[in-house]
């Protein structure tokens, strides 16, 4: 990484996306799926704008209730029609702020499971170029996603992350397990092996080489804003 772009989950209810937008490249926005409706879309679209940060939309299994973090077994029409639906809903609040929805992050379950997943993965990809083939597709660094997102020919953004314990095979350490949630000094220190290295040391010890595009953090706490903070201080940015 020649820059350190970071991301954030924003447009979720939390107090911190106006601190954190100043500080992040790409603003993954909740489009109503697991969160967010036409006012807090409209709210971090206008955020993002005034401070230059792409726009990227966020959708997942239409399930509030649980913010998206369990997988729900959907017939693929109907998760296809759920996505779209999400999808053009962010598009709209964008064409009516003169700016437009530059690539697709899906969010919780949804994002570890086309991680996993290639039938999964395939669907997602294949969904998205047919809404619009020149949005590109957010996903883990070495997941099923990505390689599927390249397969129908969209542009991929390969994501690590700042403040998540990886295991040996590139997945993410589950919430459940202890360890899974970085604190700061950890998470900068993660930062700074895949800026130097090129990876990062998985649970157990392993290395895992990680060749990524962006950097994601959590906006949902003052934790995230600080880090955020520091991470701008130490690390060169893209400037547009």
């Amino acid at each position: 990484m020649k820059y350190l772009e970071l991301n954030a989950d924003l447009g979720e209810g939390f107090e911190f996306d106006a601190a954190l937008m100043p500080l992040i490249d790409e603003a993954n926005i909740a489009c109503g799926g697991h969160a967010g409706d036409v006012d807090s879309m409209r709210a971090t679209v206008v955020l993002a704008r005034a401070h230059g940060v792409r726009i990227g939309a966020h959708p997942s299994y239409p399930d509030r209730e649980h913010f998206g973090r369990i997988s729900l077994p959907m017939p693929e029409p109907k998760l296809v029609a759920s996505l779209t639906a999400q999808l053009w809903a962010l598009k709209a609040v964008c064409i009516e702020a003169g700016v437009s929805v530059s690539y697709v992050k899906p969010h919780g379950a949804l994002y570890h499971d086309v991680a996993h997943n290639p039938a999964l993965a395939a669907l997602l990809a294949q969904s998205i170029y047919e809404i619009d083939p020149s949005l590109a597709l957010m996903g883990l660094a070495g997941s099923e996603l990505v390689k599927a997102g390249e397969a129908v020919g969209l542009t991929v953004i390969r994501e690590a992350f700042a403040d998540r314990a990886y295991l040996e095979d590139g997945s993410l350490l589950p919430r459940t397990e202890a360890g899974a949630v970085l604190d700061d000094i950890a998470a900068i220190a993660q930062v700074e092996s895949l800026w130097r290295n090129g990876g990062v040391y998985a649970q157990g010890g392993g290395w895992l080489p990680l060749a990524a595009d962006s950097v994601c953090i959590h906006g949902d706490n003052a934790h995230a804003l600080k880090f955020a903070q520091t991470v701008r201080k130490r690390f060169p940015r893209r400037v547009l």
